[in-house]
């Protein structure tokens, strides 16, 4: 990975407190694991900003350089590499991703 590309990727997850790189886009994901993610997360209705890796094919592949971990979507929370998708679905089911987000300060989203 460039410089340029882990600088970008850097930069992506200290400006979000929640950030998930996914396939597409959260009103149309383009891949099962990356809806999942979605449904989660607006399930738990935190805000998070969203990356589509398909859109830019450096961080598609910088960011599983970046992580250490080989797929997408990969989540991030105040900075904090958290995982993939069945990671996050076991941290919702068990309870871990509230309070992760609790303990974060993580903002809901405002109706």
């Amino acid at each position: 990975m460039s410089e340029k590309t882990q600088e970008r990727i850097q930069s992506i997850v200290d400006g979000n407190d929640v950030v998930l790189f996914m396939k597409g886009v959260p009103a149309q994901p383009q891949c099962g694991f990356s809806a999942a993610v979605v449904q989660v997360l607006n399930g738990f209705g935190v805000k998070y900003d969203a990356v589509n890796v398909l859109a830019d094919p450096y961080v598609r592949e910088g960011i599983k350089a970046f992580s250490n971990w080989p797929t997408i979507p990969q989540l991030y929370v105040k900075g904090e590499f958290i995982g993939g998708c069945d990671i996050v679905r076991e941290m919702a089911a068990s309870g871990e991703l509230t309070q992760l987000f609790v303990d974060k300060g993580v903002e809901k989203v405002t109706a």
